[in-house]
């Protein structure tokens, strides 16, 4: 299956042709710009923008926009709060290279880029560096379709936490962590329990609790006919996920891991990680809703999902036709996503709205 073969360096540059309209509202008067105006010089301009670690140290950046000129900040702190250091700058749509050795090495560093027009945006190498929990990564830093980012430093997904060393807590600590949702079943839990640094919340969200019975909305006999038929058409290797994205979505115990998950990422004070076992299926899904939620377009949506294919080291990890067979149910029980998202997960209006103002930028 060719499109499987995406590469985590062909998504991270990925790119959605388009820029930002920027309204140009009349002023009230010479000194008091309207809302609109104030919106629109805040709105972020860059139509692309990314950040790549080499593996001896040095990095690689890129931007597109329509500015005359960008600076270039590197900071530790996601929201580049810290003082930073100046690396330079370049036009409006170009590049700077960083040597290594320019920046400390046991640092994960964010880079402030901003433009003379328009407002900036903190880009990063999407990995943390994990070693023990190789798909751990940011969920951030992909286009919406109507022109805006989804911040980085905000929302991370992983595999399962059960074995970082004393230095690799300290890195989630770094980057602002203070919640760890675990999707994992209760066997799961108690094989693989995780190492929670000091100061984050353990939350569990499991995928395939019994706690509000075994309920689905459709027969389960019927999603599961129709999920084997689906994976036998798709040539899928995995017929058993096959049936379980389906699963994830007509499953009611799944409705409220997924809904306890959005909800902890709008409400939690400080950056989130969530995970199951391998970081790449329930986590996954969870990870298209959310992203979908934002606006995300759906090609992006499933070159994120592919991409764990490339940080787990196995090239069959995902399967496009599973996450499509999740999409997929959600049309078949609920019509749209934005139904499935009130009715299915049953989120309200406010907390909808509510990731989208944490999570996007102006």
């Amino acid at each position: 299956m060719q499109t499987r073969r995406l590469t985590a360096a062909a998504l991270a540059t990925l790119v959605l042709t388009g820029s930002a309209a920027l309204a140009q509202p009349a002023l009230a008067d010479a000194t008091a710009p309207t809302a609109a105006a104030r919106q629109a010089a805040q709105a972020v301009p860059f139509t692309q923008a990314a950040a790549h670690l080499a593996a001896d140290g040095s990095y690689a950046l890129g931007w597109a926009s329509p500015a005359g000129h960008v600076d270039v900040t590197a900071h530790t702190r996601p929201d580049a709060s810290d003082p930073g250091t100046a690396l330079g700058g370049g036009a409006g749509t170009g590049g700077l290279a960083v040597p290594a050795g320019t920046l400390a090495a046991d640092r994960h560093w964010y880079f402030k880029l901003t433009p003379d027009t328009g407002g900036a945006y903190v880009v990063t190498e999407r990995s943390l560096g994990i070693a023990s929990a190789k798909n751990f990564r940011d969920a951030g830093g992909y286009r919406t379709s109507d022109g805006r980012w989804v911040k980085y430093g905000v929302v991370y997904r992983s595999n399962k936490l059960n074995n970082l060393t004393a230095a690799e807590q300290q890195r989630i600590v770094d980057q602002g962590i203070t919640r760890d949702v675990d999707l994992r079943n209760y066997s799961e839990r108690k094989e693989d329990p995780d190492k929670v640094p000091a100061g984050v919340t353990y939350q569990v969200a499991d995928v395939v609790s019994l706690a509000y019975g075994i309920k689905f909305h459709d027969p389960a006999l019927m999603t599961l006919a129709q999920a084997l038929a689906a994976g036998l058409f798709s040539g899928s290797s995995d017929l058993g996920q096959s049936i379980g994205y389906p699963f994830m979505v007509n499953f009611v115990g799944a409705d409220h891991a997924f809904k306890d998950l959005l909800t902890a990422v709008n409400t939690n004070a400080g950056a989130i990680v969530y995970h199951c076992s391998a970081g790449k299926d329930r986590t996954g899904w969870g990870t298209a809703v959310l992203l979908t939620l934002l606006g995300v377009p759906r090609a992006t949506v499933e070159a994120d999902f592919l991409a764990s294919n490339d940080y787990t080291g196995n090239p069959d990890a995902v399967e496009l036709s599973w996450l499509r067979a999740a999409f997929d149910e959600v049309d078949h029980l609920y019509g749209n996503f934005d139904t499935y998202l009130h009715k299915g997960l049953g989120l309200d209006d406010a907390t909808i709205q509510g990731l989208r103002n944490r999570l996007l930028t102006p």
